[in-house]
């Protein structure tokens, strides 16, 4: 497995030549980890050594224009000096023909080539534009100062993510694996075959080293897309034997075009970063806070959830369980004001008729609030409920008819059937960089030693 610095004293005749896909797939079809997916079958072809999985990073989830799930790929491979240009040909020669085959679509799709160790410059680009907005300017300025090469199809969106993917080599933190399954052109467009029971023993016998297979609240089997993408299907775990393994245990019941082990940042919740306050929230950023609920629970149109936090400082935000999250909706309706929260979540721009606000990807209670309610007292004589003889004239039994002045409410303290400690929507509402519970514990902090002899077919 790649370390910057050592391989490069090893192999002083060669060079890692970073390629940056990006913006390849759109609601009409094509994707981009199919089309590097391909790359690494005509690589290996050219007996090129790879120097790590396919890098498939995940961007920032709340800008309103990207595709799908707003992922790029970074391929890293070891070229000898002289052959640099040879390989940038093939990979161009691949991406015009994959690109005119889905000539319709309305992506803007990009390839960034570079070559050598990561400059810091780039680090940060790449994790700016997973935790925040990138306008396209920083992206070349980038780009001219680092000496990469960009090259554009159809527009200039795609480079964003082209050069964030090369960026971001997953070598200084957590990530996780997935396993992408391609189909055959024949059978693009329609129902995914895939046997559903094999699904569900699968996870059950890889429970621990995969993730997010199955939904059980709803039945929903999630590694199966629903688009005209060639996705057939993608598991996810913790390594790349997992992933290998728990694919063998499918039953596939259509061809598999192709499939290719891919390094991610997905389920790792690399995109969120904490403030403070509420002042620093800027729109589509992902955002950890913390404050105490201002404003209880209300189920608006839709089933939308909302409530308020406040930072303590003057500032307040709304806080959105949107009615896909299901169940978790539960948890939030049950806050009442100054319960202590963490708040998790993408930040949506305001409009004529609201604020900025905080779409909910979990939540974390820290701690709650008494639940206060006051009663009129009993009646001394006979044991019933008083009511309230009129302003400033007491009370008075409806049963006997006593009266006193002298009596006052009792404070009675309502149990909460909430418990602190950290929730999440069902599976089906998760995300792709959402870090789900069971991965908790699991996090890595080095690149692997070494990588599956068979990572990809064919």
């Amino acid at each position: 497995m790649w370390r910057e610095g050592s391989l490069r004293r090893k192999r002083k005749d060669k060079n890692i030549l970073h390629i940056g896909l990006d913006d390849i797939d759109s609601p009409e079809g094509g994707c981009t980890t199919h089309l590097a997916s391909i790359l690494v079958e005509k690589f290996s072809k050219e007996i090129l050594e790879f120097v790590d999985y396919p890098n498939l990073i995940r961007l920032n989830p709340n800008i309103p224009w990207k595709t799908r799930g707003n992922g790029a790929v970074a391929l890293r491979i070891l070229v000898d000096k002289g052959e640099i240009d040879k390989v940038i040909d093939i990979t161009l020669n691949e991406v015009e023909q994959y690109v005119r085959e889905f000539s319709k679509l309305k992506s803007q799709p990009s390839i960034v080539f570079y070559v050598g160790e990561i400059p810091f410059r780039l680090r940060w680009f790449s994790l700016k534009a997973i935790r925040d907005v990138i306008p396209l300017s920083l992206a070349f300025k980038v780009a001219e100062k680092i000496g990469a090469k960009a090259i554009l199809f159809k527009g200039k969106r795609g480079v964003v993510g082209a050069l964030a993917a090369i960026g971001e080599p997953l070598d200084r933190g957590d990530y996780t694996f997935e396993l992408l399954a391609y189909r055959t052109k024949e059978m693009q467009g329609k129902p995914r075959l895939v046997d559903r029971k094999s699904v569900l023993e699968m996870d059950k016998l890889f429970r621990n080293k995969t993730f997010l297979n199955v939904d059980y609240e709803s039945g929903k089997i999630l590694i199966t897309p629903h688009g005209p993408d060639p996705v057939l299907l993608g598991i996810r775990g913790e390594s790349a034997e997992a992933v290998f393994e728990a694919f063998k245990a499918v039953k596939v019941l259509e061809p598999v075009e192709r499939w290719t082990i891919f390094r991610t940042n997905q389920a790792t919740d690399m995109h969120l970063s904490k403030v403070n306050f509420v002042k620093e929230i800027r729109p589509y950023m992902s955002i950890v806070l913390k404050g105490r609920v201002s404003k209880e629970p209300k189920t608006v149109r839709g089933g939308h959830v909302v409530f308020s936090i406040s930072d303590g400082e003057g500032g307040e935000v709304d806080c959105v369980a949107y009615e896909p999250t299901g169940s978790f909706r539960n948890i939030v309706k049950q806050l009442i004001l100054n319960d202590i929260v963490k708040v998790y979540g993408g930040v949506r721009p305001g409009s004529p008729i609201h604020g900025l606000s905080i779409n909910l990807e979990k939540l974390e209670i820290i701690s709650l609030a008494r639940k206060i309610m006051l009663q009129n007292p009993k009646c001394p004589r006979c044991g019933k409920r008083m009511k309230s003889a009129g302003k400033g004239k007491g009370f008075k039994c409806p049963k006997c008819g006593f009266k006193s002045k002298n009596l006052s409410k009792n404070v009675v303290e309502t149990p909460r059937n909430l418990k602190t400690g950290l929730y999440t929507p069902p599976p089906r509402a998760f995300r792709h960089l959402m870090k789900p519970p069971q991965r908790i514990g699991k996090e890595k902090s080095a690149p692997p030693e070494k990588m599956l002899s068979k990572w990809h077919h064919p």
